[in-house]
């Protein structure tokens, strides 16, 4: 069959809008978690943000992360870089550089929003949140959302592997 014949098949307004976080992560700024946020109201893009420093500070890619550990309740310890801002805070901040009501849109991400990030997506009147995947660490953010009826989809179930995790 050419290719003539073959019948183009659109995305969802979903699968559009994660294409496009999927190509503003391609600015992030540090190796351990290259992601992207579109932030859209009535289909129509508001604003992006990726992972990276904050403006004017070095990054990742180029001086290194700057690892903290956390000590959690069971025990158990992780490192985090906290040299970056994630890309849902950089697009809200975004947001507010620019004058940007935030109030019913609908967030597109690469994995659950982490706890800190699920608290700035409420309080800014998100009412959506697409995600891809699920993040390792995403329970708290998924009680929070449903608390506070922010409506929370995933493209897959499957939780998002990266390095350092």
């Amino acid at each position: 069959m050419s290719t003539e014949n073959k019948k183009h098949l659109r995305p969802t307004w979903d699968e559009y809008f994660m294409d496009l976080a999927h190509s503003v992560s391609k600015r992030a700024t540090c190796d351990r978690g290259r992601s992207g946020c579109v932030i859209v109201r009535d289909k129509q893009i508001l604003v992006t943000g990726y992972v990276g420093s904050p403006r004017g500070l070095p990054h990742c890619d180029d001086v290194g992360h700057f690892f903290k550990k956390v000590i959690h309740e069971d025990g158990s310890v992780t490192q985090h870089c906290v040299r970056t801002v994630h890309a849902e805070q950089n697009a809200i901040t975004q947001a507010a550089r620019r004058g940007i009501a935030l109030d019913k849109s609908t967030l597109y991400c690469r994995m659950t929003p982490c706890r800190t990030c699920a608290m700035l997506i409420i309080n800014c009147g998100i009412e959506r949140v697409v995600c891809e995947k699920k993040y390792h660490s995403g329970a708290e953010s998924e009680e929070m959302f449903r608390e506070a009826r922010v409506k929370l989809d995933y493209f897959s179930e499957e939780v998002l592997k990266y390095k350092g995790q």
